[in-house]
């Protein structure tokens, strides 16, 4: 898949017969009705084999069939649901090329139509993920750029809409079989290359190009998008640090089987005091991040606050992820740093833990907020 640089059909089909892209879907769509804790050990357990996958599970499970189920009428429920569950992916169009971190500075539009009847969307989206493979995208776009954030609204525009196209694949360091698309602007002057969808085929507006979507298909209220947004995004940081613990998990695991069968010097790898010291420091770290992701999801499922511990817990998993898969490749030396042994593969994948879904810096500054509102008129 690496190599390929997708993930083909027949493993998509496998994941949707298994449940797994329905895992929070209410049972009378046709999902798993999983409890949010459970939903997470199965994207852990993904991302210790291939961290593109947990990613496709993750982001469809957290982002789209959570904001359908948060948000959604009983008739987009009814409509969309079922299909995602059992034969539909989604794709999350919030950042755009100027909009990364600070996500809400977007400059997406909506505005209505000359008969009032629809809404029309104009701009374009950057670093969507599973958007080669979507069939429903999430957009959000502000009917009013003066009122800031309170102008942003979600959107639900499948995948065929006149004007919707998506580009070809980025090329990236890690993560390579999970699609993040470049959309191509062929007909602007400027030749704009931006990302995700794009509006082709229809009129251009002040060098951008737009669609046309009814009320039907505003996802909850408009302006609610920023609210969605932030709901949505504090949820997945959970599904991100459930992505590195895995894939933590599974170099480790991976190095440890091999110390155990290789020997140096008449004695296994393992068995050297440095070594050993060196492995149980990296044990300990994984199951900090553990019991972080694990107590983020607890008090999510419970109903109670949990950004600061979700922002915990991508930001030490992240981190995990990163010195646990660079300390394997030293553990197992040449053979670690060759492509086939598959270290190399999650060592890279390891880095964009760090960067999606908000970089280890917006996760300080998440918690540096809360805790700050915590201590607001203490001494």
């Amino acid at each position: 898949m690496d190599d390929e640089g997708s993930i083909g059909a027949e493993i998509i089909e496998g994941l949707f017969k298994q449940g797994y892209l329905g895992m929070e879907i209410d049972e009378k769509y046709g999902g798993s009705g999983m409890p949010f804790f459970n939903s997470l050990v199965v994207i852990e357990e993904l991302s210790k084999v291939d961290p593109s996958v947990a990613a496709l599970v993750d982001i469809h499970n957290t982002l789209i069939n959570r904001a359908l189920t948060l948000y959604g009428t009983d008739e987009q429920k009814e409509k969309y649901l079922p299909q995602l569950a059992s034969s539909m992916l989604g794709s999350f169009c919030l950042s755009e090329s100027e909009s990364g971190s600070d996500a809400f500075a977007l400059k997406a539009t909506a505005r209505r139509s000359e008969n009032g009847d629809a809404w029309v969307l104009n701009g374009s989206k950057q670093w969507i993920s599973t958007a080669r493979e979507a069939g429903l995208f999430v957009v959000f776009a502000s009917y009013d750029l003066d009122q800031g954030y309170r102008g942003i609204t979600a959107f639900l525009v499948e995948a065929g809409t006149a004007g919707l196209d998506v580009g070809p694949p980025l090329e990236k360091l890690g993560i390579k079989a999970s699609s993040t698309c470049e959309v191509v602007l062929n007909d602007v002057q400027a030749c704009m290359h931006v990302a995700i969808m794009t509006l082709k085929n229809a009129d251009k507006i002040q060098g951008f190009f737009y669609i046309q979507v009814h009320d039907s298909c505003v996802l909850g209220e408009v302006g609610e998008g920023y609210k969605i947004a932030i709901r949505l995004l504090n949820e997945g940081r959970i599904g991100i640090a459930a992505q590195m613990l895995g894939l933590a998990k599974g170099a480790f695991e991976m190095a440890m089987t091999y110390m155990h069968d290789r020997q140096q010097f008449g004695k296994r790898i393992a068995d050297f005091q440095g070594v050993r010291f060196e492995y149980a420091k990296l044990a300990t770290e994984i199951e900090a991040a553990a019991l972080l992701t694990y107590n983020a999801a607890l008090l999510r499922e419970a109903g109670e606050p949990f950004a600061k511990q979700a922002a915990m817990a991508k930001l030490k998993a992240s981190q995990v992820a990163q010195s646990v898969t660079g300390a394997c490749i030293d553990f197992v030396g040449g053979n670690g740093f060759t492509k086939e042994f598959g270290l190399a593969k999650l060592f890279r994948d390891s880095k964009i833990g760090t960067i999606y879904e908000g970089t280890s810096n917006m996760q300080l500054e998440t918690i540096a907020k809360v805790l700050q509102r915590e201590f607001s008129g203490v001494a």
